[in-house]
């Protein structure tokens, strides 16, 4: 029986509140917070999904924009071009990236350490020309998503939330799972996990498939939020970028990394844009600029990230997720031994 502690009482309690807030301000809050929780809340779902595939699983993905892309046009579509209502799209969006991850996770499955991320990257570049040259999905021009009646920023930010939430409670359970075990002893050394019975291709392919579907949801999100799709915005470099700052910011193999990491991400972007507006010019260098300079200073003297040196530094974690073989009693070895 698991004994409760003030801290588990603390963490419970406000887990809830949070969850309560979030819910609360789909009818308080105003259009500005609300467009801002929705960004935090889908670029958190993103971070999550790298995290476990970078932090917990060793799988560092430089092409997460491929689930990205074809999720927003699979979106676009459906609804555009068949005429499929907007639930049954982001299904397909969904089922589109978990496939692509199936048949690429043959290729993949046999790289690691940089040769994965290399080839992620690389598949992404091929995939943003593809679409570029593609008449059906109208090339370079992109595609208008077309759904009746068009859900409201409010709508989605509900979605988004819902999705957010179930994001992080299904890794929760994932790490603490026998998988979760399988995939950090796979992350710390493959060929020691293997050599214990750990089936490396089926524990990647889990991985992978369940981050491809789910960061699939965030991009027909993002992209029915904007309205239309670009070859260069759904499969561009700059979702890594966030993806990669998110994590880095808040802390590699936390849990509660990405949720700060994603809020840092937001705040850069939006204080960015005011800036733009007031002196009426573009700063997207810049922006890279301060993100890049930002997460050199944390990688220096925050190496785990806000949230992960805050955990180490006081031993109490905001969310636990860091599993741990259990202990073998001493008679159990002796009696192992004599045998």
């Amino acid at each position: 029986m698991k004994k409760w502690t003030v801290g588990s009482m603390v963490r419970i309690i406000v887990i809830i509140a949070v969850i309560v807030f979030l819910y609360v301000m789909f009818f308080a809050g105003s259009r500005n917070a609300i467009r801002i929780l929705l960004s935090i809340a889908l670029y958190c779902t993103l971070g999550q999904m790298w995290n476990l595939l970078s932090g917990y699983a060793g799988m560092t993905s430089l092409g997460q924009q491929i689930f990205i892309g074809l999720a927003g046009y699979s979106v676009a579509v459906c609804t555009a071009t068949y005429g499929l209502p907007l639930w049954l799209a982001m299904i397909a969006g969904a089922i589109v990236c978990v496939i692509a991850a199936f048949l690429l996770s043959y290729v993949f499955s046999r790289m690691s350490g940089m040769y994965f991320a290399i080839a992620t990257w690389v598949t992404a570049e091929a995939l943003k020309i593809l679409f570029k040259s593609w008449g059906f999905v109208k090339m370079g021009a992109g595609m208008t998503i077309k759904v009746s009646p068009y859900p409201s920023t409010a709508q989605i930010y509900l979605i988004a939330v819902t999705v957010c939430i179930v994001s992080m409670f299904v890794v929760y359970f994932i790490l603490n799972s026998r998988v979760g075990l399988s995939l950090v002893a796979m992350r710390d050394d493959a060929g020691a996990a293997a050599s214990v019975g750990v089936n490396l291709f089926r524990t990647k392919l889990f991985c992978f498939m369940l981050s491809a579907g789910i960061t699939g949801v965030v991009g027909g999100l993002y992209y029915l939020n904007q309205g239309s799709i670009f070859p260069d915005g759904g499969f561009g470099n700059s979702w890594t970028i966030a993806a990669v700052f998110i994590v880095i910011i808040g802390g590699v193999g936390s849990m509660t990394g990405p949720v700060v990491g994603a809020i840092c991400y937001v705040v850069i972007t939006e204080v960015t844009v005011k800036i733009e507006n007031y002196l009426n010019t573009s700063l997207l260098g810049v922006n890279l600029i301060i993100l890049g300079a930002i997460a050199i200073i944390v990688i220096l003297f925050l190496p785990n990230g806000i949230i992960g040196t805050i955990e180490r530094k006081f031993d109490f974690e905001f969310i636990p997720s860091k599993r741990h073989a259990p202990d073998i009693p001493r008679n159990a070895v002796t009696e192992t031994q004599k045998k």
